[in-house]
């Protein structure tokens, strides 16, 4: 059964199955709650942030448990990757390292032109081919909305989002749901923060506020 593994907790040997990131939440906090009475829980944005920081580092140490004995078979990924910076790195990087095949999504110069001016789709992909040459467990292709094949490809598993994008991840699952598909894992990862502690994005490197990797440009 994918997404099963067995821990302990409090000397009790547990199984679970997760749907997705969000049920995962609920399901755990139903096999701890008894060892933690007071725990209180805050729905915001579909997520479950806890006042109990014991169960908190608890829940996160059991997905990562997950991780280890568990690789996706296919895990998808997307963006504009215009000015290929820190954030994208990490992104894919999370990508591969929970997927034994990853697809990458690539916004069509149409889709990905609402973000303003940005590199055409082909330098883009182009770039990604030669910084992913150690790689051969990929695919690239154009993304021409918001979803890509993740609506549609039964075999993906997992996706993995920015939390700019999770809202689009929310909505791929609805999707999924609606079509009597299986919803996908759900991997956030965290903004990574240029100098001033603001997020790295393309649109403040093509404004020459910061470079790739998050250095301020003084002018």
């Amino acid at each position: 059964m994918r997404g099963s593994f067995t821990t302990t907790l409090c000397s009790r040997s547990i199984v679970y199955y997760l749907d997705d990131q969000y049920n995962q939440d609920i399901y755990l906090i139903k096999l701890v709650k008894t060892h933690y009475q007071s725990v209180k829980i805050i729905p915001i944005r579909g997520f479950n942030f806890l006042k109990n920081n014991k169960l908190v580092n608890l829940i996160i140490s059991l997905r990562i448990e997950r991780m280890k004995f568990n690789k996706y078979k296919k895990v998808a990924v997307g963006g504009t990757f215009d000015k290929f910076h820190q954030g994208h790195r990490l992104l894919i990087e999370k990508a591969f390292q929970v997927g034994e095949q990853v697809l990458i999504g690539v916004t069509s110069d149409e889709f990905g032109g609402i973000k303003g001016e940005i590199e055409p789709c082909n330098v883009r992909m182009s770039n990604l081919n030669l910084l992913l040459e150690e790689h051969s467990n990929y695919i690239i292709s154009r993304l021409e909305d918001p979803y890509g094949v993740t609506t549609e490809d039964e075999s993906v598993d997992a996706i993995v989002v920015s939390p700019e994008t999770e809202p689009t991840a929310f909505k791929i699952n609805q999707i999924r749901r609606e079509k009597g598909m299986k919803p996908l894992d759900i991997i956030t990862i965290s903004m990574v923060l240029a100098e001033d502690g603001k997020p790295i994005s393309s649109t403040r490197i093509r404004r020459g506020e910061i470079d790739q990797v998050g250095t301020i440009i003084k002018r």
